[in-house]
């Protein structure tokens, strides 16, 4: 197959009162970045990146950069086209913008090659595992810049309360924008609300330093979490391992750590229990399948991180549904080491209205899509309703 057509579409969707904040920033509006391919016989594949800060920088990578190139290369295998990218751009685009870029031509060529073979991506990587993944619900966000705890705490119980009826059995909720003891109060009202049987985690969006990280880890641990994600900032390794080892709660990370080289780094410096590259930001399915093996190799489990729209959230079934469980058991036992998906909860209608069938949780699941590629169809005229020029 030949690549006729490169296009990108950025999506901005202001969100208005619902707006939220984590540790590190308010969130007046989601936006993505969308790359569609089609090929000289009219076949599309999508792909997604953009989704960290503004998406123009990763559209104009695409645009005046990969696009071109990848309309020059005489083939559309994603892991070669990946390192002809890649090492075109090896130069100044090891991190950040280019990689985001790569990851969404990436997956765009993914969904290319499974309809062409008339086969699920999740069948192209090899197999799948599982039919449908464990979701874990990602809220508990911060509603305002300070605590009341009147105002507060009986919000976010009736929030986490809320996942749970909807058939959630785990959840995902934010820390680190308050001093430890007042989201100590908020971890407490969730588990009060949630009873000591359901799953919690925590993600902190690298707001600490490791001294306050082991803290809030302590606070964690008492209360039965699961994991902590990002407790320090990417760069702090050091940090991390000190994290990890004062702690019992396993520690999280990666979702700001790109390809293969970074995560052999951030691994081998004895940072998390749990790797968490994201699909659309680390280097596409074809780098991520690379992480996910280099994981095993140290005996350690990976949860792709997953923020973006339902194409982000297809390429990340696929990617689980294709994980071994790690370590081997005979009893599969999700996040212990069976592969979980995060399945966020905050408004974004580029999730929930972008494809023409959206995912949806039964039984605390998503299912892993089954047609060919990823398996979606988007909904074109939501694309022109959330487009910017």
């Amino acid at each position: 197959m030949k690549i006729d057509r490169v296009e990108t579409f950025v999506l901005k969707v202001p969100l208005g009162a619902e707006r939220f904040y984590s540790s590190q920033a308010e969130f007046p509006e989601r936006n993505s970045l969308l790359v569609r391919l089609t090929t000289d016989d009219g076949v599309v594949g999508w792909g997604e990146g953009g989704q960290y800060g503004p998406a123009e920088p990763v559209q104009a990578a695409v645009d005046a950069v990969l696009g071109p190139r990848l309309l020059e290369l005489g083939t559309t295998d994603p892991a070669v086209v990946w390192e002809q990218l890649y090492s075109s751009t090896r130069d100044f685009g090891q991190k950040g913008t280019y990689v985001e870029a790569i990851s969404a031509i990436d997956i765009a060529l993914w969904d290319l090659a499974g309809k062409y073979l008339g086969a699920p991506v999740s069948t192209l990587l090899g197999g799948r595992f599982r039919e449908r993944v464990r979701a874990y619900g990602t809220g508990g966000y911060y509603r305002h810049t300070d605590l009341d705890p009147a105002r507060d705490l009986p919000a976010l119980q009736d929030e986490v309360s809320r996942y749970a009826e909807s058939g959630f059995s785990m959840l995902k909720m934010k820390v680190g924008l308050l001093p430890v003891r007042e989201d100590a109060r908020r971890v407490a009202a969730v588990r009060e609300a949630l009873g000591e049987d359901f799953s919690l985690l925590a993600d902190a969006n690298h707001a600490y330093t490791s001294s306050t990280a082991v803290a809030m880890g302590r606070v964690l641990e008492d209360a039965g979490f699961e994991f902590f994600e990002e407790p320090v900032p990417p760069e702090d390794r050091a940090g991390y391992a000190r994290v990890r080892a004062a702690i019992d709660v396993p520690v999280a990370g990666g979702e700001a750590e790109y390809t293969r080289y970074g995560f052999r780094d951030f691994i081998a410096d004895g940072c998390v229990d749990i790797v968490q590259p994201d699909i659309c930001v680390a280097g596409g399915i074809s780098e991520v399948q690379r992480i996910a093996t280099l994981a095993s190799a140290y005996n350690l489990r990976t949860v792709p991180h997953v923020w973006g729209s339902g194409v982000a959230l297809s390429a990340g079934l696929h990617v689980c549904a294709a994980l071994p469980l790690a370590p081997y058991g005979l009893r599969a036992v999700p996040l212990q080491n069976e592969p979980v998906i995060e399945f966020d909860r905050t408004p974004n209608p580029l999730r929930d209205d972008l494809l023409v069938e959206p995912f949806t949780l039964t039984d605390g699941h998503v299912a892993v899509p089954t047609g060919p590629g990823l398996g979606i169809e988007v909904d074109m005229d939501v694309v022109e309703r959330y487009r910017t020029a």
